[in-house]
């Protein structure tokens, strides 16, 4: 391979995967996202009707997203598997995370494969509420079959 084609491959592989005054995919201030888990449920009517459809399923997101002053947000999101491809079904910020004001600095789902065989979700936040802290609190977020959330620190 000669220099000047080494150059170019390089200065390719270097190009950004959007196009300039694009926003790129995922924005810089997420930090940590695990999707895992399903949720089932009865479609509506109106959705019966024009897609046929007898039940609505997904699976669940949970995203730590950095805030100014270096502190997270933790998003929970229900995410719609449609003909068309995912789709945002909810979206909310969870208030027990919120009133820490935490440095996350983790989240693992309940095992590694992210796969479940029951309807629900699990997964555990690693947090800071002093950043100095020398150990991570363990916080887990589990939504029963039923779609109930709870937020509570993890016992071990």
């Amino acid at each position: 391979m000669t220099p000047a084609a080494a150059l170019t491959l390089f200065v390719l592989a270097c190009v950004p995967a959007y196009a300039a005054g694009d926003s790129p995919p995922v924005a810089e201030t997420v930090t940590f996202v695990v999707s895992t888990g399903f949720w089932e449920e009865p479609a509506e009517e109106a959705d019966k009707d024009t897609a046929g459809a007898q039940t609505r399923r997904g699976y669940y997101k949970l995203i730590a997203v950095r805030q100014a002053d270096g502190t997270a947000e933790v998003h929970l999101q229900q995410i719609e598997a449609t003909a068309e491809g995912p789709k945002i079904a909810s979206s909310a910020a969870l208030e027990e995370f919120s009133a820490m004001k935490p440095y996350v600095t983790d989240i693992r789902p309940e095992n590694l494969s992210g796969i479940t065989t029951q309807p629900g979700f699990f997964a555990t936040v690693y947090l800071k509420t002093d950043p100095k802290a020398s150990e991570p609190e363990s916080w887990t977020v589990l939504i029963d079959d039923l779609g109930e959330i709870k937020v509570e620190r993890a016992t071990n």
